[in-house]
C-alpha cells in the first residue's frame, strides 16, 4: 500500500506521440494493481503522475500498458517507464523503445536481465514465451534468391515491423539525399549518353564537388603501383589479399619467363609473397548495358611485400587459363605504360565487383540481417544477449530490404551500370554464401588463416585486431554477469535456440562451415556475441566507409567495363577509354558512391547508443569501461594518422556506426 510514481518517457521523433489515453497497471511480486489513464504522451516529453495503490505489490516486475483507442489508433513510440514505490530509494527501470500500437495490451518487465535459470519461481515464464511467440508471427524469414541466406519476409518498408523502419529524421535524411541525387542525374545524365571521353582527365567532370583529401590523393596517384597495392591492404576492400604458401595452379609461366619464376619463389621463401584471386568472378555472365555487352574478367594478382611495408605488384593474370586455349598473357611492371595501367584498372573494376557483393552486401548487410532477425525471434527482451545486441540492429532492415529492391534488383542500380548486374551479381553472391566460414568473421582467425597478422602496414588488421578485443572484453565483462559457468550457458534453452536459428535456419546449415550449432562455454558464447557485434560495426565499416575515398575517381574502381580484357600489349589510351565506362555510367555510379558514402548525420557511433536496455550498476559500469576504450583508441588512431602519408580511419570507433543503417 502507499504511493507510487510513475513516470513514463516518449520518443523524440516528430510522430513518436498519440492522441490516445494510456492505461498502466504495476505487477509486483505480491499482486497487481490497475493505476488508471495517462493523458496522451507527447513527443519527447516525460510525464510524470503519482498514483496511490491500496495492495501491497512487494518487489515491482512488470508494467503493462494498453493504449485506448479513440477514433483514430495512433501509435506511440515508448521509450521507458521508471516507477519510484513507496519507502524504495531507487527507481524501478521498465524499458521499452518501441512503437505500441493497437489497443492490446504490451508488457514491460523489469531491466533486470534474466536467462530462465534466473527465473525460479517462472515469475516471467509466460510474459517471454508470449513475447517470443509474438515476434516470431512478426518477423518472419523471408526468400529473396535460391542459395543465399534468408531475409526478413517482405518487400517493402511497410512490411517490416513498425520498429525495423527508419524513423523521420533518418528517412527525411535518406529520402531528401537520394532524390537530389537522382535530380542531378537525371539532369545531366542524358548529356552524358552523347559526350565521347576523350581523354582520362575527362573523368574529372563527373567528380564529387566535395571531395574527401583521400579522394583528391587518389585522382593524383592512382597509377602508381605502391598506390595500386597499398589497396588491398587499406582500401576499400581488405578481404581479398592473402600471403601466398606456394605458387597458385592457374599461374602459368610460359618459356622466357624464368627469371620471374625466380623472383616469385625468391619471395615465396622469404614469405613476402602474397596474392589477390579474384577466381570466384570467373564464368559469371557479363551484363548487357543499353544493347552493348559488358565484360567481366577473373584477375590473379602477385605482389611482393617491401621491407618498407610497401605492397608491390609483380604480375598480373588477367584470365585463368583455358583447357584447349593458349595460356593467358602476363602483364608485368615492365611492360609498356598503357598495357600495365590497363591491367591494373582490370584489377581494379574486379575488386569493385567483389567488393560490393562478397565483402560490403553479403559480409556485411545481410550477415548482420541474419542475425538481427534470429534475435528477435529467439530471445525476448529479457535475456541478456538480447539487451547486448539489441543496440547493434537499429535500421538494419529496412536498408537491406531497400538494396534488394533498389540496388541488385530486376532494373536496379546494378542492372542499369554494373558489369556483374541482370543475374551476374546474384550468381556471384551465391557462389560467396558457400564459401561463408565462422574463421572469415572473426578478425584474428582471418588474419592469421591470410597471413596478415603480422603485416605492420595493414592498418585495417592492427585496427581490426584491436577493435575486436575491445568488443570481446566488452562482450566478456557483461556475460560473466549472467552466466557464471559453462554449465549455465549449455543449459540456456533460449540461448541454444538463438544459435540454431543463426546458424541452421537464417544462415542455411553452415555448420559445416564452422558457425556454431550449439553453445558448449562461456569463452564460445563470447567469441560468438563478439563475433555478432562486430559484423554489425567494424566489419561493416571497414568495407563501407572508403567507397568516397577510393571509388570517386572512375579509373580507381569502374563499376564496369565496355571491351574484353586485353591479349596483347599493344594498348593505347584510347583503348583504355573504351574499356572504361562512358560518361553515364560514370555519373552513375559517383551518384550512388555519394549517396552511399558520404558521412552520415543521423549517426550513431560505436557504443554511443542512448538506449538503456539493461538495469543495475554492474551492466552500466562494464558499458562505461567500453566507452573508455573506445575512446583511447580513437585518440591512438587520431595520433597515428597525424604521422601517416596516408591515414586510415575506417576502423576509427567515432566512424564506425553502431549498426548496419547504409
Amino acid at each position: 500500500m502507499g504511493k507510487y510514481t510513475v513516470c513514463v518517457a516518449t520518443g523524440h521523433s516528430l510522430w513518436a506521440g498519440s492522441l490516445n489515453h494510456v492505461r498502466l497497471w504495476l505487477v509486483g511480486e505480491h499482486g497487481e494493481a490497475p493505476l488508471g489513464w495517462l493523458l496522451p504522451p507527447r513527443p519527447g516529453r516525460e510525464s510524470k503522475t503519482e498514483f496511490e495503490v491500496p495492495l501491497h505489490l512487494g518487489r515491482l516486475l512488470m508494467v503493462k500498458l494498453r493504449k485506448q483507442k479513440l477514433l483514430q489508433d495512433i501509435d506511440w513510440f515508448c521509450k521507458w517507464v521508471a516507477v519510484q514505490g513507496p519507502g524504495s530509494a531507487d527507481k524501478a527501470f521498465f524499458p521499452c523503445y518501441r512503437w505500441v500500437q493497437g489497443n492490446g495490451i504490451v508488457c514491460l518487465p523489469e531491466g533486470t536481465a534474466r536467462t530462465v535459470s534466473d527465473d525460479p519461481q517462472g515469475l516471467f515464464k509466460s510474459q517471454r514465451e508470449q513475447e517470443v511467440e509474438d515476434r516470431r508471427r512478426a518477423y518472419r524469414w523471408g526468400s529473396w534468391k535460391d542459395g543465399l541466406i534468408l531475409p526478413i519476409a517482405g518487400q517493402t518498408r511497410e512490411d517490416l515491423p513498425r520498429d525495423e523502419r527508419f524513423l523521420e529524421d533518418k528517412n527525411m535524411d535518406f529520402t531528401f539525399s537520394l532524390t537530389k541525387g537522382l535530380m542531378d542525374l537525371t539532369i545531366k545524365g542524358p548529356l552524358d549518353l552523347v559526350v565521347c571521353v576523350k581523354s582520362l582527365e575527362d573523368f574529372k567532370q563527373v567528380l564529387p564537388r566535395e571531395r574527401t583529401l583521400l579522394a583528391e590523393r587518389v585522382c593524383d596517384c592512382w597509377k602508381d603501383d605502391a598506390f595500386f597495392g597499398y589497396q588491398f591492404l587499406n582500401g576499400a576492400n581488405p578481404m581479398l589479399l592473402r600471403r601466398s604458401r606456394s605458387l597458385p595452379a592457374r599461374l602459368l609461366l610460359p618459356p622466357g619467363m624464368e627469371d620471374l619464376r625466380t623472383q616469385l619463389e625468391k619471395e615465396l621463401q622469404a614469405g613476402s609473397l602474397f596474392e589477390a584471386d579474384f577466381s570466384l568472378l570467373d564464368g559469371i555472365t557479363p551484363n548487357i548495358i543499353i544493347f552493348k555487352q559488358q565484360f567481366v574478367a577473373a584477375p590473379l594478382v602477385m605482389l611482393k611485400l617491401q621491407p618498407d611495408g610497401r605492397l608491390l605488384p609483380m604480375v598480373i593474370q588477367l584470365q585463368p587459363p583455358r583447357w584447349g586455349q593458349p595460356p593467358p598473357p602476363l602483364f608485368l611492371p615492365s611492360d609498356p605504360p598503357m598495357a600495365w595501367l590497363l591491367a591494373k584498372i582490370w584489377v581494379r573494376s574486379s575488386d569493385f565487383q567483389l567488393h560490393q557483393l562478397q565483402s560490403h552486401l553479403l559480409r556485411g548487410h545481410l550477415v548482420a540481417e541474419v542475425i538481427s532477425v534470429a534475435t528477435k525471434r529467439s530471445l525476448p527482451s529479457l535475456h541478456p544477449i538480447y539487451k547486448l545486441l539489441i543496440p547493434h540492429f537499429q535500421y538494419t532492415m529496412e536498408i537491406n530490404a531497400l538494396a534488394r529492391s533498389s540496388l541488385v534488383s530486376k532494373f536496379g542500380i546494378f542492372d542499369l551500370v554494373v558489369s556483374t548486374g541482370s543475374g551476374g551479381h546474384v550468381d556471384i553472391l551465391q557462389r560467396a554464401s558457400a564459401h561463408l566460414t565462422y574463421r572469415s568473421f572473426c578478425p584474428p582467425d582471418d588474419l592469421a588463416d591470410r597471413g596478415l597478422s603480422d603485416v605492420k602496414s595493414s592498418l585495417y588488421g592492427q585496427d581490426a585486431l584491436r577493435l575486436w578485443g575491445i568488443i570481446s572484453r566488452y562482450v566478456t565483462g557483461m556475460v560473466g554477469l549472467f552466466y557464471k559457468s559453462d554449465t549455465a550457458v549449455k543449459q540456456d534453452p533460449e540461448l541454444q535456440a538463438w544459435c540454431r536459428e543463426i546458424t541452421e535456419v537464417g544462415l542455411q546449415g553452415a555448420q559445416d562451415r564452422g558457425f556454431p550449432l550449439h553453445l558448449e562455454s562461456r569463452a564460445q558464447l563470447c567469441d560468438f556475441v563478439t563475433m555478432c557485434i562486430f559484423t554489425c560495426t567494424g566489419q561493416h565499416a571497414s568495407t563501407h566507409l572508403g567507397q568516397l575515398d577510393w571509388y570517386s575517381w572512375i579509373p580507381n574502381g569502374p563499376c564496369t567495363m565496355r571491351k574484353p580484357p586485353p591479349t596483347s600489349k599493344d594498348v593505347t589510351e584510347k583503348d583504355i577509354l573504351k574499356s572504361l565506362p562512358n560518361l553515364y555510367q560514370a555519373r552513375t555510379q559517383k551518384t550512388i558512391i555519394k549517396f552511399l558514402g558520404r558521412r552520415q548525420p543521423v549517426m550513431v557511433p560505436l557504443g554511443k547508443h542512448k538506449e538503456e536496455y539493461f538495469s543495475g550498476l554492474e551492466p552500466h559500469a562494464v558499458l562505461k569501461q567500453f566507452q573508455e576504450e573506445l575512446a583511447t583508441m580513437d585518440k591512438d588512431i587520431e595520433v597515428r594518422n597525424a604521422c601517416l602519408d596516408l591515414p586510415y580511419e575506417y576502423l576509427q570507433p567515432s566512424k564506425v556506426e553502431n549498426s548496419v543503417t547504409i
